[in-house]
């Protein structure tokens, strides 16, 4: 019988030992996890009430089996209480408010109390290792990692990666990538994320930053860090840009890229599935960047829009279809590369929107400021295009323009500070006729015409302001680069905030909310004041 005892003792050890090393858990789980299967079969043999410990020792393979009681006076719950009498038979020298032992016997495993087990030990083991996936996998976000496909479920790849399996979506994968089962396939760990049924790691091969950890791996002085990929931009499967740099002198970035024959992209494309790969060098000036990331179009020249956050690029009339680019492709991966937005025009486009913006500087000069064409081109010529420049500029810079005097500065600045008077006061009326209440008016940083569109747009009173979110109130209009109309289906437009136009920063649109929002905290300290008076 000591023999049978010690067989099943050295067995539970021998599996425990088996289990660790398999799951590559620790194998303190595992006897953790027996151990509870145990004290769930003693609670089903001795009564589920009772407070039943098991100890398994891991080198030994004894087993300890009881049950916690404590020591009280009268005894109300006869399956964790005893008496004094009763305690002093389990331990000598009890006292009343100690927690004592009583040994139970070891008990023989039915077929449902063995399996019971099982199911503990298995869900003990299950959680274990997927605890420990996720340990391992949650810190190498961003790395390449090498699996094998497992199969393929409505369009999404499994990937057997060893310890884990993972799953290349739909969307991150090369589009027309033909993929077989037992293929070995690289991808990019893009995110591990602790959900129930384990953790999920999530592979993509048409992430920019999966083209970025290619280059690495091929081109060593990427991975030493003397050339860096500042910004990439991928329409995967087809086209793809990366800007870069050298941090020496010495080394051409691009070359170094390309490699000798282009042995270093050729790798890089063969992986993306034929992928056209434009290295551009990297510039900290924006024109010049954006002239290499329109490349292979060459460009006339660069208009940057600092207040709307976009770039006008002009190209000669024979390059704007290659500007462009198939479907718009060149122009929007040059605009992701950039984070800029941006609008080719031919430099016939060009000429004749400069003519129209001209025109109409032109003819508002003369009517706001009641001067003669000529007058009113050499202003606009100078670079004038608002009646705010020439009222609140320094005078002498008016004074300066050919044939203008400091009388006729002065003149001009006090004619346009009347127009814009006018202007405010035309906006006032149209304001109040719109019913937006004078408490928006005292906002900071509200014009007249702001109040305005806010009451065009139903913005009439402070609590319609205060219900809007920052963005709903200063977030520019979204527009996509231009390109012909055939090129591309058209996209939602997106309309911006209410004020967008008006190039409100953020913090003064914070401003603007917070104190539209101001009377609510007054209107719930009011109360309280009114209780402390009474008191």
């Amino acid at each position: 019988m000591a023999t049978a005892v010690t067989a099943n003792r050295a067995e539970l050890i021998a599996i425990a030992n088996s289990v660790a090393t398999e799951k590559m858990i620790d194998k303190g789980i595992v006897i953790e996890a027996m151990e509870d299967a145990i004290q769930r079969a003693a609670k089903a043999r001795y009564g589920a009430e009772n407070d039943i410990r098991a100890k398994l020792d891991p080198n030994t393979g004894d087993l300890r089996l009881w049950r916690v009681v404590e020591v009280v006076e009268a005894v109300d719950d006869y399956f964790k209480q005893v008496d004094l009498k009763g305690a002093e038979k389990l331990q000598p020298g009890a006292a009343i408010g100690d927690y004592i032992v009583d040994p139970l016997p070891p008990i023989e495993f039915g077929r449902i109390a063995a399996q019971a087990a099982k199911q503990v030990i298995f869900q003990k083991v299950r959680d274990a290792e997927r605890e420990r996936q996720f340990e391992e996998f949650k810190d190498r976000m961003g790395e390449i990692i090498t699996g094998v496909v497992k199969r393929v479920e409505f369009g999404h790849v499994v990937v057997d990666l060893g310890r884990a399996e993972g799953v290349i979506r739909r969307d991150a994968q090369i589009p027309r990538e033909v993929v077989r089962v037992n293929d070995r396939i690289r991808s990019l760990i893009l995110n591990v994320r602790r959900e129930n049924r384990g953790p999920q790691i999530f592979l993509s091969r048409a992430h920019p930053d999966f083209m970025k950890k290619l280059f690495a791996q091929e081109v060593p002085e990427i991975y030493d860090g003397i050339i860096e990929i500042k910004a990439a931009a991928r329409d995967p499967g087809s086209r793809a840009k990366i800007g870069v740099i050298s941090h020496d002198s010495s080394i051409d970035p691009v070359g170094a890229c390309v490699g000798m024959k282009g042995s270093r992209v050729q790798a890089v494309v063969q992986e993306m599935q034929g992928e056209k790969i434009d290295i551009i060098p990297w510039s900290e000036d924006t024109a010049t960047f954006v002239v290499n990331a329109l490349q292979p179009a060459s460009v006339s020249r660069v208009v940057i829009d600092e207040e709307e956050d976009r770039i006008e690029v002009v190209v000669p009339d024979d390059q704007l279809s290659l500007a462009i680019g198939r479907r718009g492709q060149n122009v929007r991966l040059a605009s992701q590369l950039t984070a800029k937005a941006i609008d080719i025009l031919t430099e016939q486009d060009a000429s004749e929107k400069r003519q129209k913006e001209f025109l109409e500087r032109t003819e508002m000069f003369q009517n706001e400021l009641d001067v003669d064409e000529t007058l009113a081109q050499l202003l606009v010529a100078e670079g004038f295009g608002s009646l705010e420049e020439v009222a609140y500029v320094e005078a002498d810079e008016i004074a300066t323009i050919e044939g203008f005097d400091e009388d006729l500065a002065a003149e001009l600045q006090s004619r346009a500070q009347e127009a814009l008077e006018r202007r405010e006061a035309a906006a006032r009326e149209e304001r109040k006729a719109l019913g937006v209440s004078d408490d928006l008016a005292a906002m900071p940083y509200m014009t007249e015409a702001m109040l305005v569109t806010l009451g065009k747009a139903g913005i009439k009173e402070l609590d319609d302001l205060a219900d809007l979110a920052t963005d709903e109130l200063i977030e520019k209009k979204r527009q996509e680069p231009r390109r012909r109309a055939e090129d591309a289906p058209k996209r939602p437009e997106h309309k911006g905030g209410v004020l967008a136009e008006y190039g409100l920063t953020e913090e003064q649109g914070n401003e603007i909310i917070m104190a539209a929002r101001a009377h609510w905290f007054e209107d719930e300290e009011a109360p309280v004041a009114a209780e402390g008076e009474e008191a």
